[in-house]
């Protein structure tokens, strides 16, 4: 069990961070990237072995199924092999989860700038892009380690049964438009935006792999980057309304558009597609000779096209189909059919007369019997319990007096609990990294929407790798505290948390020198701590030591594994 890799930025330490970052910025905006209709495997090894002649000559390291790297990413299937580099589905060893590896030879004439590519894309964190993990030159090989979704689903393969329903391609082109603007932001462009890298997960969460390291890794580069993703945004909107590729070639498993008629809007190709999402496809596509359709103006930038996005009427969801129960059915077992024959359509059946009461003299007797023993029954019953009452009634007058009265001393003597306010917090780290220290006041801050959260970890639901994690919590002043209440966000199977009195805020005092105060477990999202033997104590200590699993949260920017997020904690002295 481990926590998510921080090596993400660990590149290798001999090459120099200024020539590094101008190459990362080389990959992103030199020349201008050619046959964007045409962007298949296929093609690109023929245009990089002609543009590239370096590339072309430098042969791949010798790889196999089996072959580790760092003693640590074994590979085990090898998914493209082209150019000079070879991209690889792999294990890490260490955290036991699959990952995707690219690797080419130190020598190859593109290694330093996809270096630099990866690095730069590692820094930017933005959990809506597929995040790079490793990027090392070790051994004569450059090799970039990435994130693994066995659940997500690509574009390609999603449309390879038919175009997107009108709420999916808005959620795609809204989150694919909002994720690119944010890496133009930060100076990151991606060149080679297509069906392949746009990734549906198992959420609906939409997210993009290969940023800046796909096109550096083919040598890809573009004089106006913002201008060259926004098309490929317009593009894949396209093909996602039309299920066709919006060029003459085919492409991606898609058809493209008939020769010699230029770009058409999606709604002339296919019938039914929604107008709105029609032209803002065709404001993104708008260049090179092609004209948004209706005269609005295009869009050139992801900024400018999020802005139009939020101008356009929202659309909503889907209804959800409900389907009819079947018309009740009337059987022939039904009560008083059994064993009759079913009656002829238009045939009135006469229906039976009851059976005539009992009149012989046996059933007088029996009549009149069974009514003397309910009359008898009935008046030894009112008498006894009129009795009982009345008995009740004398004897336990005063004992009930005496009762209420001592059960008032006892609530007399016992003081009430009150809450005790907490004036400061620092996370306690037993053993490796911290986990969100900066977010520690949100857990008394009364608000249940914000809160402090832990890493995602493998192995559960006790922790493995470490002893726990958790918050001290400075009191102001000694306290004599009886309880704490824990709100959490995750409530599956389970939580186990533990209190401790300590002597200060940091984590230089072990546990072992702490004094337990108390342990409480909990499968659902609320959990209350009470201290065993009250103790005054300044500094409070809530320490977890089993995390319940969940899965992908986008909104609390948490992977899926054993997890937890403490969103609000209160003390009662």
């Amino acid at each position: 069990m481990a926590e998510r890799s921080t090596a993400a930025v660990d590149v290798a330490d001999n090459s120099d961070e200024t020539s590094l970052t101008a190459q990362a910025d080389q990959s992103t905006a030199d020349g201008v990237a050619k046959n964007r209709e045409r962007d298949t495997d296929s093609d690109e090894v023929q245009e990089s072995t002609r543009n590239d002649g370096g590339a072309g000559t430098t042969s791949p390291p010798e790889l196999h199924s089996g072959h580790k790297l760092a003693r640590r990413y074994r590979l085990e299937e090898c998914v493209t092999r082209l150019d000079g580099f070879s991209s690889w589905r792999a294990v890490d060893e260490k955290l036991r989860r699959a990952v995707g590896v690219h690797i080419l030879p130190a020598d190859h004439s593109r290694a330093r700038s996809v270096l630099a590519a990866a690095r730069s894309s590692a820094l930017l964190g933005d959990p809506r892009f597929v995040q790079v993990l490793d990027a090392v030159e070790e051994n004569d090989v450059v090799y970039v380690v990435h994130e693994w979704l066995p659940d997500a689903t690509e574009l390609t393969t999603l449309l390879a049964s038919g175009p997107l329903e009108p709420y999916d391609a808005y959620q795609m082109v809204s989150q694919v438009s909002s994720a690119m603007a944010a890496a133009h932001r930060e100076g990151l462009a991606h060149l080679r935006l297509n069906p392949n890298a746009v990734l549906r997960a198992s959420t609906g969460q939409w997210r993009i792999r290969g940023l800046a390291v796909n096109a550096a890794l083919r040598g890809v580069a573009s004089d106006t980057p913002q201008r060259t993703d926004t098309e490929a945004i317009g593009a894949l909107l396209y093909a996602a309304l039309t299920q066709r590729w919006p060029y003459e070639s085919d492409a991606y498993g898609l058809s493209g558009l008939p020769k010699d008629i230029g770009l058409i809007a999606p709604d002339q190709v296919r019938a039914g597609v929604h107008r709105g999402l029609s032209e803002l496809s065709m404001r993104a596509l708008a260049n090179d000779g092609a004209t948004a359709s209706r005269h609005e103006s295009p869009c050139t930038t992801p900024e400018e096209l999020v802005k139009a996005i939020g101008e356009m009427p929202r659309i909503r969801p889907p209804e959800p189909a409900f389907t009819a129960p079947p018309e009740y059915q009337r059987t022939t077992y039904q009560q008083g059919t059994y064993g009759r024959q079913s009656p002829r359509p238009g045939v009135t059946q006469p229906i039976p007369s009851p059976p005539p009461p009992l009149q012989s003299r046996t059933g007088k007797a029996l009549k009149w019997a069974v009514s003397a023993l309910l009359i008898a029954a009935l008046g030894l019953g009112s008498w006894q319990l009129a009795d009982a009452l009345m008995d009740q009634g004398g004897k336990n007058e005063e004992p009930t007096k005496t009762q209420n009265n001592e059960g008032g001393d006892k609530n007399r003597n016992r003081p009430g609990t009150k809450p005790i306010a907490i004036k400061d917090s620092q996370e306690y780290v037993a053993k490796g990294d911290a986990q969100h220290p900066a977010d520690v006041a949100k857990t008394y801050d009364g608000n249940t929407s914000t809160g402090w959260r832990t890493n995602s970890y493998l192995d559960g639901p006790k922790m493995v790798i470490k002893p726990g994690v958790g918050i001290v919590y400075d009191l102001g002043s000694e306290q004599e505290v009886s309880a704490a209440t824990l709100s959490l966000r995750y409530g599956n199977d389970h939580t186990t948390a533990e209190l401790y009195a300590t002597d200060s805020l940091g984590s230089s005092t072990p546990l072992s020198s702490m004094q337990k105060l108390g342990t409480a477990t909990t499968s659902s999202t609320s959990l209350k701590v009470t201290v065993d033997k009250p103790v005054k104590s300044r500094y409070v200590l809530v320490w977890l030591t089993a995390l319940p699993y969940s899965g992908d949260d986008p909104a609390n920017y948490s992977n899926r594994g054993y997890k937890q997020a403490i969103t609000e904690v209160k003390f009662t002295g």
